[in-house]
Formats: C-alpha cells, sequence, structure tokens
C-alpha cells in the first residue's frame, strides 16, 4: 500500500476522505492512517452501529436500515467539520453508487474537497484477513464467509463517470 496522499500542512482546504473495498481489504487501517493528518477527525461506521444498536445488526437487512438512520442523523455534522475547515475520514464502505452518492451530497454541500480511496484487494486475501479478524475477536461484528460472500454482491468498484478523485490502492 503506497503512502496516503492527504492534506499539505498549512493548507486550509478541508477534504472528505472515503474508502471503498470489500470486507477485510483494509478500509479501516487505512482509514486511521489519513486520520493521523492534522486537523482531521475519524468516523468508524462499525463503532457508531455497534454501539448505538447493540445485538440489533445480525442480517443485511438490519445493516442496511441502521446505517442509513446513521447516515440520516451524521450528514448535517459532516458538512458542519467541513465548514469548520476540518477535514474527516469516514470509515465508511462506500461501496455502491447509492452510498457514494450521499459523500457526494455532504462534500457538495460543504463545499469542501474529497478523495475516494479504493482498495483494489482480491477476495481471498480479504477473506484471509476477516478470517484472522473474526478469531481475533476485537472488531464489533464478526462475518462470516457466506456473509462475505452476500454482501460482496452489492460491491460496485468506482466508474470513472461517478466524477470522483479516486486514489487506488492494490
Amino acid at each position: 500500500m503506497s503512502p496516503p496522499e492527504t492534506r499539505a500542512p498549512g493548507d486550509s482546504v478541508p477534504t472528505l476522505h472515503l474508502v471503498c473495498g470489500k470486507i477485510g481489504s483494509g478500509k479501516s487501517m487505512l482509514a486511521q492512517r489519513l486520520a493521523a493528518t492534522a486537523s482531521t477527525v475519524l468516523i468508524c461506521e462499525d463503532v457508531w452501529l455497534a454501539r448505538l444498536y447493540p445485538g440489533e445488526i445480525t442480517a443485511i437487512a438490519d445493516y442496511v436500515r441502521c446505517a442509513g438512520r446513521l447516515r440520516g442523523v451524521l450528514a448535517e455534522h459532516l458538512v458542519a467539520l467541513l465548514h469548520a475547515g476540518v477535514s474527516v475520514v469516514l470509515d465508511f464502505p462506500s461501496n455502491t453508487v447509492a452510498s457514494r452518492l450521499w459523500a457526494r451530497s455532504v462534500f457538495e454541500s460543504a463545499g469542501a474537497a474529497h478523495r475516494l480511496h479504493f482498495l483494489d484487494v482480491a477476495d481471498e486475501l480479504c477473506k484471509a484477513r476477516l478470517k484472522v479478524r473474526n478469531e481475533a475477536g476485537d472488531h464489533p461484528f464478526k462475518t462470516s464467509e457466506a456473509e462475505f460472500e452476500a454482501i460482496s454482491r452489492y460491491f460496485e468498484a468506482p466508474a470513472l463517470e461517478e466524477g470522483f478523485e479516486v486514489v487506488r490502492y492494490e
């Protein structure tokens, strides 16, 4: 993985950093690296969902419902952070056209810059990392290989016509 491209010291343009990649691709690790930059805050969907909806997310439909609520609540707050000059790293999967449209509405409302960090990682590596993560037990959610396959069916890699500034990692 190459070093993340982040805001230069003294650069006053707040940036909304988005991460795109399948489960186990390294989105959260990259998000943490990106958030280590000055005037940057990390917001992690898994942490918020686990604390707001403990034990309630047991199926994909539960995730979709709860994540939709969370995004609805956070949108104005994210715009306010970006208006205040704070860059934001969203450790939310920007894995579908619809999720990226939501993120676009946030950075456009704020008049902020954006970067879509796309982790293009093979399924086999994602599954191996997922197994290690599940065994470690330090992640709020465990995902089986069958769930990985089911969730991955919804994955849509970013397309050029979407117009995002994409930073690709292989």
